[in-house]
């Protein structure tokens, strides 16, 4: 007879987990060896894989399909602001607990939207990103409409880069490993039933509420740790920009579908893409939005489960594996029953 057994993990994911760990500390040396040039460019970068990865937790397995979370890349920037400038608190003290009021702005805001469904909670997640962001424009303590400028008195230009350098990376890993560690709990089982079947899940005995809300808070939390970490390498903040849907979720949402939506890989591959083309088209911004939509006609005809979505599909195969696979052995039943290995 056969013998079961359920995998948690491949042998790719153990190769490609011990792979990463050596990248992450070749990333993490390079501000010793790097150019400030090439610290702002993985900036940007490791924003917008946390950024990707948070979005594809809500869409991708949670089903919440938000076009508002420009709101939390801006609160925590402006939160940023309003704790420096004018609370006086320690400049890498504030971005945490940037992010963390803009965790607790976020219930409020998650009371009122998840009393929408489908396309009308996508609008109104960026109606309610646009309230937050005239909020900002009229209040003078952050600027207003004209924006404000972080105060780094004191702060010397090569460490501000080096530690914020730092902070994108750990959120940017961060991510990573938290989305990892949520889709194998029980959490994560009930995200990825609510997704395939929410009347399912619901007979299930599943709170589909309550498990939304809970990625919706977490997801809130690390977009503004990521968004405080980006205009702290900017060191400028304005409405406009931070609160922008082209400039954050627009982008996000191509990232996560180019790259294969509802996996881990695919906000990683998507986000490499779209950085290493807007770094290519730098200059020629009519042939980078060519070029940027061109892909994407491409993927919505023939590629909609995204880069890494078909890999996985054509080929079993995956780096971060968040369920169970059965290992189907050959197993020799003995005369008393117990299961040997067939020789």
């Amino acid at each position: 007879m056969s013998a079961i057994r359920v995998e948690r993990t491949t042998t790719a994911t153990r190769v490609f987990l011990g792979v990463s760990v050596v990248a992450i500390v070749v990333l993490a040396t390079l501000p010793q060896w790097g150019s400030a040039a090439d610290q702002l460019k993985l900036v940007e970068l490791l924003v917008l894989i946390t950024l990707a990865q948070m979005w594809n937790l809500l869409a991708g397995y949670a089903g919440v399909v938000s076009v508002g979370q420009q709101a939390f890349v801006g609160l925590g920037a402006y939160g940023m602001i309003e704790l420096v400038n004018n609370q006086g608190l320690g400049l890498w003290w504030s971005i945490p607990v940037a992010a963390v009021a803009a965790a607790l702005i976020s219930v409020p805001m998650g009371l009122i939207a998840f009393r929408l469904r489908g396309a009308y909670f996508a609008i109104g997640t960026w109606v309610l990103a646009e309230v937050v962001s005239k909020l900002m424009v009229n209040s003078s303590r952050v600027g207003g409409g004209s924006g404000a400028s972080i105060d780094v008195a004191g702060t010397d230009p090569a460490d501000r880069l080096k530690f914020t350098y730092w902070f994108a990376l750990a959120i940017g890993v961060g991510s990573i490993v938290v989305a990892y560690i949520v889709l194998r709990s029980r959490l994560g089982m009930a995200m990825k039933a609510i997704r395939d079947n929410e009347a399912g899940a619901r007979g299930l005995g599943v709170d589909v509420y309550r498990t939304r809300f809970v990625i919706w808070v977490l997801a809130a939390f690390v977009t503004a740790f990521a968004g405080a970490t980006f205009y702290l390498s900017q060191l400028r903040v304005q409405p406009t920009s931070s609160f922008s849907v082209v400039q954050w979720t627009a982008p996000i949402i191509f990232v996560v579908v180019i790259g294969g939506f509802g996996t881990l890989e695919g906000p990683i591959i998507g986000a490499v893409l779209y950085w290493w083309f807007k770094n290519q088209f730098i200059d020629h911004a009519t042939w980078y939005s060519t070029t940027i939509g061109l892909i994407a006609i491409l993927v919505a005809m023939w590629l909609q489960r995204g880069i890494w979505g078909i890999v996985r599909d054509r080929f079993d195969f995956s780096l971060l594996s968040v369920g169970r696979r059965l290992d189907m052995r050959s197993a020799r039943v003995s005369d008393t029953g117990a299961s040997e290995p067939a020789r």
